[in-house]
């Protein structure tokens, strides 16, 4: 008896094994599904639904979803596509993200995503939050102005550095991240290494003095759109 079996993806079939995702059954046949809370590296948290796809009929997160026999996937469907480009702008305007002077512009994720969409300009008005900056760290800065609550900081902190120094905290509209301090991010045990560090999608968690290093047409998405290392180069930027 063998673990291998085929799901079908948009009206291709693909194999898929025992214990695989949707989104990882998909990414090793080359078909990318967009996300932004995953993380290869870290636990599925399914948190920013960016990666809904319709599998046999209902609606489900690709990247915590177990792969199925005979299952039938729609990631390229209009609808779909609909809830990840609302989703993408609603990320937008319920934060601060002014891309132009944004450190980490041209190798956001969400930016990115923004791009691969067509996302041009909201629909929707920007709430322009009050969001603090943390920058009393010798070699780490935080701007919660542009988080989007992927989590991954949190995951990789608790599951990977073992520090536990982020962290969910509130509810609702109130819901951010915050430190395992009273005080602020230069007096928790975080350091410039920690995997929690490197894996921020935007430009929430940044280093210090490594700000606008790669010029502009040298960034990771200025030439290539997101998710073109998943297709072998066959990404666009338009759907």
């Amino acid at each position: 008896m063998t673990d291998s079996f085929t799901i079908n993806v948009d009206g291709r079939d693909i194999q898929a094994t025992k214990g695989q995702t949707i989104l990882e059954a998909a990414e090793a046949a080359g078909i990318y599904i967009p996300r932004l809370c995953h993380h290869p590296e870290l636990k599925p948290h399914g948190s920013c639904r960016i990666c809904t796809v319709i599998a046999n009929g209902r609606s489900c997160t690709s990247c915590t979803q177990p792969a199925e026999p005979d299952m039938e996937v729609q990631n390229n469907h209009p609808q779909v596509e609909m809830w990840r480009k609302q989703l993408i702008e609603m990320l937008f305007v319920e934060g601060n993200h002014f891309c132009p002077f944004c450190e980490k512009s041209g190798g956001c994720e969400l930016q990115a995503l923004g791009y691969r969409h067509g996302l041009t300009a909201t629909q929707h008005p920007h709430l322009f939050p009050r969001r603090e900056i943390d920058a009393t760290h010798p070699d780490i800065m935080v701007d919660h102005n542009r988080c989007v609550l992927c989590g991954r900081c949190v995951r990789a902190s608790r599951d990977v550095d073992g520090k536990r120094v982020f962290q969910f905290v509130e509810r609702g509209p109130e819901k951010r991240v915050a430190v395992n301090s009273d005080a602020k991010l230069s007096r928790t045990d975080v350091d410039l290494t920690d995997k929690a560090v490197g894996v921020c999608p935007v430009g929430a968690i940044l280093p210090k003095r490594q700000g606008y290093v790669a010029p502009v047409g040298a960034r990771e998405f200025d030439h290539t759109p997101i998710g073109t290392s998943v297709e072998g180069g066959n990404g666009s930027l338009e759907v």
